[in-house]
Parts: structure tokens; C-alpha cells; sequence
């Protein structure tokens, strides 16, 4: 192979790692205390929705809520769902995924939550948010991805922009999922 050719190789590289690490990007988030009304999250400098980062943040927080108070958590995700607020199928799937005792699921995704520590994260409560080279593959739609305590994968959740506003809204997420058991509730522990 001539040095022509071992140049062409490594600056099609080059490229090719140019071109996966674009949209590659982690924000993070600390919040002191989870709301615990629509007002405490709209309050939140995150309810701006100016980026699909914040919505998504916001919708682990609503979630929370969701587990501590079924009416409060409605009310959080029918906000973050913007002008689709959620059915009777929607509301079933949540409570599906809480039967059980399985509140701690959506505490999985805050920083130092474990089985190990039945999920208790760390506190101030630290969220990190993730995009892959593909998550803007979709115009208006924004695929993020959470890393979570209790699986070897993140998890992901789609967002979706408002055209008037610019402001995004929470599409779909796969954030209830099953988790690693909790060691206090797993009898082979």
C-alpha cells in the first residue's frame, strides 16, 4: 500500500469519527429538591423547554412525582406534553409500571442510584441526558438518551419541537422499563 492510500485511510478516518461525534453531546442537571406541584416545576429555570435536554429532565422529575402522587404527576406530564396531553391508555401504562411497590423506578436515572442502595440517589438530585449522532436523524423530533442505575444501557425518550414557539415537548419515553431488582426486595440477595 502506497502512501497515497495510507493517507486516504486515515483521513477517511478522520471523517468518519468527525461525523459520528457530531451530536454527541451530555448536558447535565442538579436540582436541589424534586417539585412537587406544577407550579414548583414550571417555576424551574428547565420549564423554559428550549431545549429537548430540559424536557427531558423535567419529564424524570414529573415522573418522580408521578410516583408520590398520581394527580400531580398527571399534571406535570400533560404540561411537558404540550397540546397532547395524555389518554386513558397512557395514564394505564404508567400505573402498569408502578404496581408492585416499583415507585423507585424513575429515581434510577439520578446519579448514585444503584439496586445496591435500593435507588437512592445522591443528593443534590443529578441528572445527565445524552444524544447519539443519530438522535436529530428526525426534523422536529429530538431522540435523547438517559443513563440509568438499574440497566447496562441508557434509556430513551423522543421529544418533540413546537413550530410556533420552538419550545420542546415530551413525545414518547422508555424510561419504565424493568430494572435490576432492588437488593432489599431480591430474595436471591
Amino acid at each position: 500500500m502506497g502512501l497515497f492510500d495510507k493517507l486516504k485511510i486515515s483521513a477517511n478516518q478522520a471523517i468518519g469519527n468527525a461525523v459520528q461525534s457530531i451530536g454527541n453531546k451530555r448536558e447535565t442537571f442538579t436540582f436541589t429538591a424534586l417539585p412537587e406541584s406544577l407550579a414548583e416545576m414550571q417555576a424551574l429555570p428547565e420549564a423554559s423547554l428550549d431545549t429537548p435536554y430540559k424536557a427531558a429532565a423535567l419529564t424524570v422529575l414529573a415522573l418522580c412525582a408521578y410516583a408520590a402522587d398520581k394527580n400531580i404527576g398527571t399534571e406535570m406530564l400533560n404540561w411537558l406534553r404540550g397540546p397532547r396531553p395524555m389518554n386513558g391508555q397512557d395514564i394505564s401504562f404508567l400505573n402498569d409500571r408502578f404496581m408492585d411497590g416499583k415507585t423507585y423506578l424513575p429515581l434510577t436515572y439520578f446519579e448514585g442510584s444503584t439496586p445496591d442502595n435500593d435507588y437512592t440517589p445522591t443528593q443534590p438530585f443529578t441528572l445527565h441526558i445524552d444524544s447519539s449522532h443519530t438522535s436529530n436523524d428526525e426534523a422536529g423530533y429530538m431522540k435523547l438518551f438517559i443513563p440509568c442505575g438499574g440497566a447496562d444501557t441508557p434509556r430513551p425518550i423522543k421529544l418533540r419541537q413546537r413550530g410556533s414557539d420552538g419550545k420542546w415537548f415530551l413525545w414518547e419515553q422508555y424510561l419504565l422499563t424493568g430494572v435490576k431488582t432492588p437488593k432489599s426486595a431480591d430474595p436471591w440477595a
